[in-house]
């Protein structure tokens, strides 16, 4: 198996050098040259099998230059069972008659990062050693929140890695915040930016591809890389969790092999749909895939018109992990769209880069609307959704999953398609703890995180996390905050350039 730079289709590299490079020298994305093919035979051969066991055969399709022992034993120690408060690893929850919330959020951060961000580390260590040995990686992390403490933790005292991590100093929950502020690590380093989440992650593109940068790295023995969903090996684990929950309604008996069901995804980034839509392109029985935004709605008005454009109004949201108007990912899906044309990609990207914007043509437009729906909810509705939810179900989700519940809903009223859907639930709804609340009980609430998450159990009888609940006690590490500009001197001087 081979990867090709979205922007550059002549490049050629192993899944390890993608893996450990983590973008390609002219800014693409890399993608796989084809995708395997699961039929309903291979499919069914994953019934009954443990999470671990369905994740090393999907991912020894894609990792073909890792040996069966290198592979089993990052996946091994990525779902172990002590890091997830699951021995499933993920879960499912059954709301209604047609909806599946796929809890993507039991590993030791509480958000579905962590199911992709527990494996990186450990898939990039051997990446690093095949491709680049004898030096240490840099990896440099823009987040909006689950991201940062997803990959601070994966990362943690890893030999041979520092990581950055950029985000925006308004744009997180407090707990999210206070997860990120509280790390503990040598190998570490938080950062606040005077900025929102699109100026997090621009600053780090221009820092992986910025060449007086890349030669100090060089000349100081070491190496970029990225825990976004922009490097694949964030990425392929996602595609991972979409086909281990199709095996497991089936061997729950909710839905018979073969059958399709929709899925319907919470997401700014547009990695975690994508996963979902390459999930299907392997063989996975799927229908519409449902995009759903927050008022940031620039991935639904870009699935209704074509038209991308991220000239338009920031809003700061109660689901600021979704709060983006840079949707690096969605690259990846137009590469496919347009039938793997890189010319085409690096003409759109540049006047996204140069004007903020750009349009598909119609055939392009057309293929996207046959895959995806798109859908958007504001806050109000996120709100009054959570409440809903948990009157009717006596079922409590966290304000990202609550978006993806209210555009599913929204759509089946307007389609009419019943089809049976996996919702993905991306976090624990102890991370937004103040905006779940109001959206569940009238009563004032206290302005302490703790007290909040105190009173939250008291009103749901849902457990809080462990892994919350002790970030009581830990000091804060990381405080203060730079510009975008600074971002790059900010990384010299981390790296001892």
């Amino acid at each position: 198996m081979m990867y090709s730079s979205t922007r550059d289709k002549s490049c050629r590299v192993t899944a390890a050098k993608a893996i450990a490079q983590g973008i390609s020298a002219e800014g693409g994305l890399f993608v796989p040259e084809e995708f395997p093919a699961w039929d309903l035979k291979r499919l069914s051969s994953l019934v009954g099998k443990s999470y671990q066991e369905k994740a090393k055969a999907i991912l020894s399709d894609f990792l073909t230059d890792f040996t069966p022992e290198e592979l089993s034993q990052c996946v091994e120690s990525a779902y172990a069972p002590e890091k997830f408060d699951s021995e499933n690893i993920a879960e499912i929850s059954k709301v209604g008659e047609k909806a599946y919330l796929l809890e993507l959020w039991h590993g030791p951060t509480c958000a579905f990062k962590d199911m992709a961000l527990q494996l990186l580390p450990h898939l990039m260590t051997v990446s690093a050693k095949k491709t680049e040995p004898g030096k240490d990686i840099a990896v440099l992390v823009a987040t909006s929140g689950d991201t940062g403490k997803a990959a601070l933790e994966g990362f943690k005292d890893v030999a041979g890695a520092r990581m950055l991590v950029f985000y925006p100093e308004d744009g997180v929950s407090p707990m999210q915040k206070r997860q990120m502020t509280t790390q503990e690590g040598e190998n570490l380093s938080v950062c606040a930016i005077r900025g929102n989440f699109d100026d997090a992650q621009t600053g780090v593109k221009k820092i992986f591809t910025d060449p007086e940068i890349l030669a100090e790295l060089e000349q100081n023995g070491w190496k970029f890389s990225s825990a976004n969903s922009i490097n694949w090996g964030r990425l392929v684990p996602q595609i991972v969790y979409y086909i281990a929950a199709y095996t497991s309604l089936v061997e729950q008996e909710e839905i018979k092999l073969g059958e399709p069901v929709n899925v319907a995804v919470p997401t700014g980034n547009f990695g975690n749909i994508l996963a979902a839509y390459y999930a299907k392109k392997m063989g996975l029985p799927m229908g519409r895939l449902i995009c759903a935004s927050n008022r940031n709605k620039v991935l639904a008005d870009f699935i209704t018109t074509g038209v991308y454009d991220r000239n338009r109004e920031f809003f700061t949201t109660s689901s600021p992990s979704m709060d983006i108007l840079i949707s690096s990912n969605l690259e990846r899906l137009l590469y496919e769209l347009s039938g793997r044309d890189d010319g085409e990609i690096r003409e759109w990207f540049g006047k996204l880069s140069a004007d903020g914007k750009y349009q598909v043509p119609a055939e392009v437009l057309q293929k996207l609307q046959a895959e995806f729906a798109g859908g958007s909810c504001d806050d109000e509705k996120t709100a009054e959704t959570i409440g809903d939810i948990f009157r009717e179900y006596g079922y409590l989700c966290d304000t990202h999953t609550a978006v993806a519940v209210r555009v599913w809903e929204d759509y089946v009223k307007k389609t009419g398609d019943e089809t049976k859907t996996i919702i993905a639930s991306t976090a624990s709804p102890y991370k937004f703890t103040a905006d779940v609340l109001k959206a569940i009980t009238n009563e004032a609430l206290p302005e302490d995180d703790f007290a909040q998450v105190s009173l939250l159990a008291e009103f749901s009888g849902m457990t809080p996390p462990a892994s919350l609940l002790a970030l009581k006690e830990k000091p804060v590490r990381f405080t203060g905050s730079i510009s975008k500009e600074e971002m790059g001197a900010f990384v010299r001087r981390q790296l001892g350039l």
